[in-house]
């Protein structure tokens, strides 16, 4: 188990290995996010990243390979144990009939509650400031399906904010919402991690990455192609090599944050064309993420 400055890792994940029938998902990948950071997995389709996340969240039963979490083996722990520690919000939120989206919000409460014990006020006011955090209030007497997959999404992630984890894992968090509540979301997400929260995501589009993100993941063919910064990742030879794209690379003038544009299919001549003789500048920058008050400042 990796430590460091005398700090265990808030997850650490060890040679994770996963195969069905032929494929393999996972080739002994190792993926560790510190406490307090933001950790964006990011590669093509069939990369891996929602196996790994699955894997990590103890939902996967993959087959070699160890994870913990704040120091806790997850294959030693019970389900409850494990709720405690961590939250999942997967890419597609389930489709729970019947309830409501506080009623759904509240069941994020169920870990931290006795075998015979009932929510109480603290539970119910729990609840609610994850649904105002999320803006997902308006929500709180609908019956799931009657929401649209952006908004489910949404009272999903209330519930893992609900959960009050030490770790929130996110697939593919942007994908059913708008281009404003992605920004809200990545920007609630952002303050979380600076409050102390440790996440990890997989995140599609690289733009959304390189501006939230503390550390990235490149995963290409159930292996880690790059770890580090989004400016030691997103590099136009990484992004060619991982997704067969030509790309350019330049700091967005506004935030400051790492941007990419993609040009075109890798080889493609008219595509080549488009790409200047001289690298396109990046300016100089203390970071490549944006913290929660500038991302907050863009959001608006």
């Amino acid at each position: 188990m990796n430590e460091r400055n005398g700090r265990l890792p808030a997850v650490d994940a060890r040679s994770l290995s996963f195969s069905v029938e032929a494929a393999t998902l996972l080739d002994r990948v190792d993926v560790s996010a510190e406490r307090g950071q933001f950790v964006g997995l990011i590669g093509p389709n069939g990369a891996g990243k929602s196996t790994l996340l699955r894997a990590i969240s103890n939902v996967l039963n993959y087959q070699e390979g160890s994870v913990s979490v704040l120091g806790a083996d997850l294959k030693s722990l019970a389900a409850r144990e494990v709720a405690e520690l961590l939250a999942l919000v997967p890419q597609i939120a389930p489709y729970t009939q019947g309830f409501t989206a506080f009623e759904l919000v509240l069941m994020g409460r169920y870990p931290h509650l006795g075998r015979f014990q009932v929510e109480g006020q603290d539970d119910d006011r729990i609840a609610r400031d994850a649904m105002r955090l999320t803006e997902t209030d308006d929500f709180t007497t609908r019956t799931i399906e009657t929401l649209s997959g952006g908004e489910r999404q949404r009272v999903f992630l209330a519930r893992a904010v609900a959960q009050q984890p030490q770790v929130l894992l996110l697939d593919e968090p942007t994908s059913n919402l708008d281009v404003l509540h992605q920004l809200k979301i990545l920007t609630l997400v952002r303050q979380l991690v600076d409050d102390g929260l440790t996440a990890i995501a997989a995140i599609h589009d690289l733009n959304l990455a390189a501006r939230y993100c503390d550390r990235l993941v490149l995963l290409s063919e159930g292996r880690v192609a790059a770890d580090g910064s989004p400016n030691d990742v997103l590099t136009p030879e990484m992004i060619e090599s991982a997704f067969g794209v030509k790309s350019a690379i330049y700091r967005e003038p506004v935030t400051g944050a790492l941007a990419i544009s993609l040009i075109g299919p890798a080889g493609d001549t008219a595509a080549e064309a488009e790409i200047p003789d001289q690298p396109v500048p990046v300016l100089s920058s203390p970071s490549g993420s944006v913290r929660s008050s500038e991302a907050t400042s863009a959001a608006r």
